[in-house]
Parts: structure tokens; C-alpha cells; sequence
């Protein structure tokens, strides 16, 4: 399945793959939310699924919390999410190892920037350093080529 890049709701999202029944799922972009966290990791449908640009409503939304299990082919058994991806199986391994780093690093931030843990500069470095980086590679994963036919 091609890899695309699509506009939903004054944002852009990245097609995933889709399911079974032909519904596509779409990762929205990062944002920076109430000036101190990263919003990012949200994996959503729409009602006109396969234009997201043309969505009044969001169908679904879920987390890639647990994308490896949810949303890749596993090697337990598990039945992922979608059965047709934009993404290659060695793409899908590394996507979920940044899945996983990102929400550990939004925690550590959120952490660390407690009154208690208070660490200013290790948060200014994974808010502004680490997480930006991770979340860049993810969406350069689902990015198509200019190679990519479409």
C-alpha cells in the first residue's frame, strides 16, 4: 500500500494502512498542547475514510501506545488492527520501538518537571531535542519517496 499524506481538520495526517473492511487508519502529526507536552501518537479514522480532507467527523481515535501488538504482524499470535500497511516489516519494528520511546520520554518530561523532580534542563532537552527527533523519524518512515508511485 502507497504511503500518503493527507489534511484533516487544519492538520496533517499519515496513512498507516487499513483494515479488513477497508477502512484506513491515519496517524496524526505532533503537536506542542497547553505549552508544556507533546500530543502525538493518535491513530485515527474518519468518515470519509479514504479522503481524511473531506471529514466532517472523527470515527474512531486510539492510542499507539502499544503499536507493535495493535497495529504490526506479531509473532504471538496477535491479529493487528490493519492487514494492509504503508510500511515494511523492518518499518513497522522500528516504528514501534519509537512509539515506545516517545511515550517513555512524555513521561520522564512530565516527570521531571514536577515540583518534587524538578530537572528544567532535562526537560527543555527531551521536549525540544529528544522527542522532536524521534517523532521526526516516525513521520519520515510514513513520508512517501519520490520514488513511491501513487
Amino acid at each position: 500500500m502507497n504511503k500518503r499524506i493527507e489534511q484533516a481538520f487544519n492538520k496533517k495526517v499519515y496513512l498507516l494502512g487499513e483494515n479488513e473492511n477497508g477502512v484506513y487508519y491515519w496517524l496524526e502529526e505532533p503537536s506542542w498542547d497547553c505549552g508544556w507536552y507533546w500530543g502525538f501518537g493518535y491513530i485515527e479514522t474518519y468518515t470519509h475514510n479514504k479522503q481524511p480532507h473531506l471529514a466532517r467527523d472523527i470515527d474512531s481515535h486510539s492510542h499507539a501506545d502499544n503499536f507493535r501488538k495493535e497495529w504490526t504482524e506479531y509473532f504471538d499470535g496477535s491479529k493487528p488492527i490493519i492487514k494492509k500497511r504503508t510500511f515494511s516489516e523492518k518499518e513497522g519494528w522500528e516504528l514501534s520501538e519509537l512509539f515506545e520511546q516517545f511515550y517513555h520520554l512524555k513521561t520522564q518530561a512530565s516527570f521531571w518537571n514536577s515540583k518534587k523532580w524538578k530537572n528544567k534542563k532535562l526537560v527543555k532537552r527531551i521536549n525540544e531535542v529528544i522527542i522532536p527527533t524521534i517523532t521526526g523519524r516516525i513521520l519520515e518512515i510514513l513520508t512517501p519517496k519520490e520514488t513511491e508511485c501513487r
